[in-house]
């Protein structure tokens, strides 16, 4: 399956069009992760816990049995949309109906674009059972890395970076986190003597990278508050100021992808007693298909 930029490009209505090339544009995760059409409400899957044993073997003797392990796991699929309403008068006083109506649709776009990406690595089940697990509930064990043990948090190093990136089978497509720790890490390579890394995304815009991995910086969500903040418990407690950094590894049906049930629907219901209305409405859900598709550094503070 393609990424929304690159299925928008299929997409043979304007209006449908238009909405889904705002997703990408405005959320960098949204921006690379593939989606993987599902049949159902739900989508079972195999994940790899340990792979079968191979051997050499000479003549006359035989293979040992051996069978790999997997662990069954089911992605429920979830709802996420809204409806752009645009007052008849506005329209009447402001001018051109689709201009205008555009507009609205857009920052409903970029609002549900937003959401998402907040549950990409927020999203709680537990606390919201409308809404898919993020990253943060998702990863565990040897794929949650400590930065340290100190009480408040610990200092970002580009040891830990490091770290964070072998974490990732194969390594990462891309390193996620915000703002202050993207200046962070560029002040750590210049401080080593190192040449600061640019690479292209998927839009011509230049952008940090490290160790070939690209930077995506995870800004705020659709209320104006960070998703990557400084307040997340530390692993050596004190007060809950420390942030996470992500890398992640994306691919359909091997890694983490992003499930739907079809296409995005974009549909214009027309005037509605006083309003146009224009429904968002996206039936969709996260996947991590690899248990080392996707690794977690926590425990950073802002220092």
């Amino acid at each position: 399956m393609l990424t929304l930029l690159e299925a928008a490009k299929l997409v043979q209505d304007p209006l449908q069009r238009g909405v889904i090339e705002i997703f990408p544009s405005v959320s960098p995760v949204l921006e690379r992760l593939p989606f993987f059409d599902v049949n159902g409400q739900a989508y079972k899957y195999n994940q790899e816990k340990t792979l079968p044993g191979i051997a050499f073997r000479g003549i006359n003797e035989d293979y040992v049995d051996s069978v790999g392990v997997v662990n069954p796991q089911v992605e429920a699929l979830y709802i996420l949309g809204g409806i752009s309403p645009v007052d008849r008068a506005l329209v009447k006083t402001q001018g051109n109906v689709n201009n205008l109506r555009s507009i609205y649709d857009a920052m409903k776009a970029k609002s549900c674009a937003l959401e998402y990406t907040k549950n990409f690595f927020k999203g709680d089940n537990a606390t919201d059972p409308n809404s898919f697990d993020g990253l943060e509930n998702r990863l565990t064990g040897a794929q949650a890395i400590a930065a340290g043990s100190t009480s408040g948090g610990d200092t970002l190093t580009l040891d830990m970076v490091d770290s964070l990136i072998d974490g990732v089978q194969g390594g990462p497509d891309v390193l996620f986190m915000n703002k202050t720790m993207r200046r962070k890490i560029n002040k750590l390579i210049r401080a080593a003597g190192q040449a600061q890394e640019v690479v292209s995304d998927a839009f011509g815009r230049q952008i940090a990278a490290y160790a070939g991995v690209p930077i995506g910086v995870i800004e705020q969500d659709k209320d104006g508050n960070d998703i990557l903040p400084f307040t997340e418990d530390n692993p050596g407690g004190g007060v809950a100021a420390s942030t996470s950094l992500y890398a992640v590894k994306f691919g359909v049906a091997e890694n983490v992808c992003g499930l739907q049930a079809g296409t995005m629907d974009v549909v214009d219901l027309g005037l509605t007693r006083t309003f146009y209305e224009t429904l968002i409405e996206w039936i969709c859900g996260l996947a991590v298909f690899h248990p080392k598709a996707a690794a977690r550094l926590y425990g950073v503070k802002n220092a």
